[in-house]
């Protein structure tokens, strides 16, 4: 019966919202009669004074972005039938919408050319750097894109007469960041095209965007005067005024049309009357058929399964998908979802050691409590409160005994929860939060102790143990080494870890210095008791005596002069019974502190990087080998090599290859473990076999068939608040920047009754929590109907129209050495030159009317058959087979840092060096690595830190550059060197921009404090605070709430939401980027020459060679 109440429901939902909730109309452009909007991912159409809305498109997928032509006749918009954003245009009156664009780069409608002939629009197809657009018009009857002559443009409208455009010159990475004032605050510019040169709207710091271009008049939207509101620029009088004040939410798009200017008010549509200066609410209604809001089945991917863990014998496996908890056969049987909670998330389950319970973490109550039910589903659940204030929890481990499950939560707490009574005690909580660091707590086997690891003052890990019975934690390591893993053996005689005492400078986790940096991790064995002997004492091969059992064998001969009925117990069978009797006494776990750092024992493993170590049966480890430096990038799905050691046989051998994943079972005879998308599950008695039959309960999972039944708008609904409480647990600041999170909350909620797709929840989310004020709040991700991608190949060049032909005007080298840099057009055996035809692709003969994009729709990573040649009439032509690539961004960027690269050598005759910092994290790393060090020698340096992505905070950069000169060498041949050896002594400066961020803040934040040299460019973004460790939605989106923010020595705030300003001041002019030149470059070299002038390198003298003998005998 419930299952049809909400089946009803969402039908209901699916074909007419309810008017009294604000509905998410977004987008909207006008004509003299009508007004087109998104809403639910398709375009809609309404009269101007409001009404029924009616469709007119439907596909998977948002279209949007949709702009009337000059006459009201067509409307163009950004679609994504093919499964990338492409430039599209249909009738305003409804009809089959035609296709201008195949590029691979996401192609955006911004409006119209004048004329009505071609649509414009903004793309990163020609860029360097994946977040600057470029603006480009297409013909509206198709054919090739034309760039307009401005080097990054993110929104633009073109002047009556088509001569000039109004623009915004840069993007943002947050748009919806309220109150923002760093580096990304976006001016208009005016553009005249045909020499690029500009004049700026009057502005002090304020967010402007999104003009339109009216007679005389630019409008624009502003949060000058506070919240979003239209103002109008005009281009007589050279003044500002506000046209449109918002009387509450921000005015989030807006588009003119002949003689109004409709505009997007988060949650509703306004028409401002350009004649008479009247504004209106217009009232849309609109029903429907939304796709989208149906219940549905979806498949459960494998890459959906979360947190799995063995039953005690290893015969299921329990999983978290979806917010649903399941358990999955290994052989024999059915998947089961224990939970049926499509608008609840239920996560991290645990299998109690009896076999009987299964525990996890559920938000049904609104907040997050410990939920336990019996392994089959049945029955009552139990309700474990987890008390105030609520929190994020983790890792439920059961006790041996089943009586007792630890725990940990966000607030760095290992807390120990009474299955009986409920009672909750902690234990104790860790010193930092860090991305890295977990307590791992793991239970004695007399489910009386818990052991787990715990950080120092010094960032090192050392291995604890708590007593429930005396409620009291000690350190067993001695903290001189970075504990981890710790675990106690079976028989409780034995606590276990690992620990690494060359972890260095890889314990700052924060820093980049950190990066690159061999770790390697020895294994070690504490003997709790005091009596105890070592595991590992010596041992002695000695011949066993034979008397005693020739006497037994004669005794036992001698009672049993004739045959028997009764079966006579063997010395075998009482020694069986022996066992089994020890094996049901339970175990009592002692430990002595006293002296117990003597009893840690080194165990014969080899020293290796270990990511993961468990104990299993007793006397058995099992531990995951990772490569001695794991790369940033590896971190997501690293492959390991299990090993299993044998304590008995003091042996360790490899178990399984490649895993990324693994967990034992209770009893630790079964091992479940992941490779890629493939869970398995194998005895620990012997490594699998990777031929042959795998045993009945073996092998791999079948999860082929595995379905989860979502009901979208309740999920959404729980995501929503998710969301919130997200901010509220992790955000840095407790006081949430001085926003009361329940008002904000309740403020947005009413728009969460009528979403119809989950685009809008990411759209409001953005909104919503743009209220915090802060970087670094991204939105992500989500369920949504799979749309199908056709990828389109790309050849590496850019190309000129000539003698109705396409020529090959630049070839993009690339790297072809390096997977990533993949140059088609310069491998081996294809070698096509600039200056040569591209005559046919496939055997289609290409011409200039065509978009070549479109001959190479679907060949990415494919091979094509290219016909090429030395002239457009195709004498003398060749036909050679290409690899098309899915980007050019990679080879555009490396070109543009090779070509920095030559033009300061030319510069200055090769005096400086150019290295160029696209990230603070790996990128940055190896390009720092790379080009800093291979330019040693030169008298200066400049550092290129536009657009930098960020990442880590760069302290091994900026220790690198400020290396003073110690000494110098001299050797009997070759040249005399300096100590240190690597390194520039001159001055430095370093070139910044609005798209250099994150770390990018802070790297030339630490390059000012450090006094190492002047910053070039523009202010930097002012986002400085890190993000990490965020649980997923029910349906794998999230949000980010920054949960760490840097600060000066000084006490502030320094860098966020203001960024870092430079001391020479330079835009990136268009005019002079279109003569080939980069006035900030230029302006760096400048000042580094300048610098070199005023304080040239010393040179220093090599003392005269010691002569020891000139007043002796001899001497020379």
């Amino acid at each position: 019966m419930r299952r049809l109440v909400l089946v009803l429901c969402s039908i209901v939902l699916s074909l007419c919202h309810a008017q009294s909730s604000p509905v998410l109309l977004r987008q909207p452009t006008v004509s003299k009669s009508e007004i087109v909007f998104t809403y639910a991912g398709d375009l809609w159409s309404v009269a101007r004074d409001g009404g029924e809305a009616h469709r007119l498109t439907s596909a998977l997928g948002t279209n949007m972005d949709a702009k009337f032509s000059p006459d009201g006749s067509m409307i163009a918009f950004t679609g994504r039938y093919a499964g990338n954003r492409d430039v599209y245009v249909m009738p305003a009156g409804g009809g089959q919408p035609r296709r201008l664009t195949y590029h691979p780069a996401a192609d955006e409608v911004m409006g119209w050319t004048p004329d009505g002939k071609s649509v414009l629009f903004a793309s990163t197809r020609h860029s360097y750097y994946r977040f600057n657009n470029q603006l480009n018009t297409v013909p509206a009857t198709g054919g090739p894109a034309t760039e307009l002559p401005l080097p990054i443009a993110e929104e633009g409208s073109l002047s009556p007469d088509g001569t000039h455009l109004a623009y915004v010159p840069h993007g943002q990475w947050q748009p919806a960041w309220k109150h923002y004032r760093g580096g990304q605050t976006t001016p208009i510019w005016i553009a005249d095209l045909k020499d690029s040169s500009i004049r700026k709207i009057p502005r002090e710091n304020s967010n402007d965007f999104n003009p339109m271009w009216v007679g005389n008049t630019i409008y624009f939207l502003s949060d000058r005067n506070g919240p979003v509101s239209l103002f109008a620029y005009d281009l007589g009088t050279k003044q500002v005024r506000e046209a449109v004040k918002s009387d509450g939410f921000d005015f989030k798009s807006a588009s003119a049309g002949p003689d109004a200017i409709v505009i997007e008010q988060f949650g509703a549509l306004k028409l401002y009357d350009l004649n008479s200066g009247q504004v209106k609410t217009v009232s849309v209604k609109v029903s429907g058929d939304l796709p989208e809001l149906r219940p549905q089945f979806v498949k459960v991917e494998p890459k959906r399964l979360q947190n799995l863990s063995l039953s005690p014998a290893g015969v299921r496996v329990v999983a978290e998908a979806w917010g649903e908890i399941y358990t999955i056969p290994s052989d024999k049987g059915d998947i089961r979802n224990l939970t049926h909670s499509p608008a609840v998330a239920d996560r991290d389950p645990a299998w109690s050691p009896d076999g009987k319970w299964i525990c996890y973490f559920s938000d049904e109550p609104g907040e997050y409590e410990l939920q336990i039910r019996e392994q089959n589903g049945t029955g009552a659940v139990k309700h474990i409160s987890l008390g105030n204030p609520p929190s994020y929890f983790y890792t439920p481990v059961w006790s041996p005994d089943s009586k007792k499950i630890a725990y940990t939560d966000k607030r760095l707490n290992i807390w120990i929860a009474d299955v009986a009574t409920g009672k909750l005690t902690k234990a104790d909580t860790d010193r930092y939060d860090t991305p890295f660091r977990n307590l791992a707590p793991a239970w004695a086997p007399d489910s009386k102790w818990l052991t787990y690891t715990k950080q120092l003052p010094n960032h090192l890990r050392a291995a604890f143990v708590y007593s429930l019975d005396q409620s009291k934690s000690s350190q067993i390591s001695d903290g001189l080494s970075d504990a981890e893993y710790a675990s106690f053996d079976k028989n409780g005689k034995y606590l276990y870890f690992t620990a690494s005492t060359d972890v260095g400078l890889a314990q700052s986790w924060l820093d980049m210095s950190s990066l690159d940096h061999p770790q390697t991790r020895g294994v070690y064995v504490a003997v709790l008791r005091k009596e105890d002997p070592s595991p590992l004492a010596p041992e002695s091969d000695e011949e066993k005596m034979k008397e005693a059992k020739a006497e037994a064998k004669k005794e036992d001969v001698a009672a049993k002069p004739g045959k028997s009925k009764e079966k006579t117990e063997t010395p075998k069978d009482e020694a069986k019974d022996d066992k089994d009797k020890k094996k049901e006494e339970p175990v009592e776990v002692r430990i002595d502190l006293d002296g117990i750092g003597q009893r840690i024992l080194a165990l014969p493993i080899p020293a290796k990087n270990y990511v993961a170590m468990t104990a299993g049966a007793t006397g058995i480890l099992f531990l995951a080998e990772g490569p001695s430096v794991i790369k940033e990038g590896d971190f997501g799905d690293l492959k390991t090599t299990l090993q299993k050691f044998d304590l008995s046989k003091r042996k360790v051998d490899k178990f399984l290859d490649e895993v990324n994943d693994y967990a034992l079972s209770a009893d630790g005879s079964k091992i479940l473990y992941r490779k890629g998308e493939q869970f398995a599950i194998a005895s620990t008695a012997e490594a699998p076999s990777s031929s042959g039959t795998p045993k009945p309960g073996e092998g791999p999972l079948k999860l082929d068939a595995m379905q989860v039944y979502i009901e979208p708008h309740a999920m959404w609904k729980q995501q929503y608040h998710e969301a919130w409480r997200i901010e509220r647990d992790f955000l840095y600041d407790p006081n949430h920047h001085g926003l009361d999170l329940a008002k904000a909350e309740k403020k947005y909620a009413p728009y969460v009754e009528n979403l119809c797709s989950r685009d809008e929840l990411n759209y409001l989310f953005e909104e919503a929590l743009g209220e915090i004020s802060l970087g670094h709040v991204f939105v992500s991700g989500g369920y949504r109907p799979e749309i199908k991608q056709v990828k389109t190949g790309l050849l590496g060049a850019d190309y000129s129209i000539d003698s109705d032909r396409y020529r090959v005007a630049r070839v993009y080298n690339g790297e072809n050495w390096n997977p990533d840099l993949q140059a088609p057009l310069t491998q081996p055996g294809v070698n096509v030159k600039v200056g040569e035809y591209i005559l046919a692709v496939a055997g289609r003969d290409l011409h200039a009317t065509d978009d070549i994009d479109s001959f190479f729709e679907g060949t990415a990573g494919k091979q094509v058959l290219l016909k090429v040649g030395p002239t457009p009439d195709g004498k003398g032509s060749r036909e050679v087979t290409v690899v098309p690539v899915d980007s050019e961004i990679g080879l555009r960027r490396l070109a543009w840092v090779e070509g920095n690269r030559r033009k300061v050598d030319e510069l200055t005759g090769g005096r400086v060096a150019y290295v160029h910092l696209p990230n603070t994290a790996g990128g940055g790393f190896s390009s720092f690595n790379r080009y800093y060090f291979a330019q040693v020698g030169k008298d200066a340096a400049i550092l290129d830190e536009r657009f930098n992505e960020g990442g880590d905070l760069a302290d091994y950069i900026i220790d690198s550059l400020r290396r003073p000169l110690m000494s110098l060498a001299t050797t009997r041949e070759g040249e005399d060197f300096t100590s240190p050896g690597a390194a520039i002594y001159g001055p430095k400066v370093m070139i910044i921009n609005e798209m250099a961020g994150s770390g990018g803040d802070a790297q030339p934040w630490y390059f000012r404090k450090a006094g190492i040299g002047p910053l070039v460019g523009k202010q930097t973004w002012g986002g400085l605070v890190g993000i990490w460790g965020y649980p997923d939605f029910i349906d794998g989106g999230g949000v980010t709430a920054p949960r760490g923010a840097i600060y000066g020595l000084n006490g502030d705030w320094e860098v966020e939401g203001h960024g870092i300003p430079p001391d020479y001041d330079v835009d990136l002019d268009p005019a002079a980027v279109r003569q080939g030149r980069d006035p900030q470059l230029e302006k760096a070299v400048a000042v580094v020459l300048d610098l070199l002038n005023k304080n040239p390198l010393p040179k220093y003298k090599k003392p005269p060679y010691p002569n020891h003998h000139q007043n002796d005998d001899l001497g020379k």
